[in-house]
């Protein structure tokens, strides 16, 4: 998972959350962020599942977790896990981010919304 055209160390990501969520007013559980272009998307488990649209509408396959404590990486093209290197900073959503996020957006029941 480390070529070049897929993976770009240099690139820093889009935000410190979901791009389309923060755009419309949405909410994510977790944080999932395109290695190749830093686009900040949420996971599968989240309502709209923007990181699984993106490499849909863009091509670009490989993720990388956008969650502290987590550096793993995930290929849409192969189905694959695995690991690679470092991307640029930050490399994980703020510390005092709520999960799930953003606060104020996430809906009293949205254990019930998830996937």
């Amino acid at each position: 998972m480390t070529d070049e055209s897929t993976v770009r160390t240099e690139v820093p990501p889009s935000g410190p959350g979901c791009a389309e969520c923060l755009e419309l007013g949405g909410w994510w559980f977790h944080l999932r962020r395109c290695a190749q272009c830093g686009h900040i998307g949420c996971c599968d488990t989240s309502p709209a599942q923007h990181a699984t649209a993106h490499w849909k509408a863009t091509g670009h396959p490989v993720i990388q977790s956008f969650e502290p404590g987590e550096d793993w990486y995930w290929d849409f093209a192969t189905q694959e896990s695995g690991s690679g290197p470092e991307l640029a900073p930050p490399t994980h959503r703020p510390l005092d981010q709520t999960v799930p996020g953003p606060a104020g957006s996430v809906p009293a029941d949205w254990k019930t919304k998830l996937h």
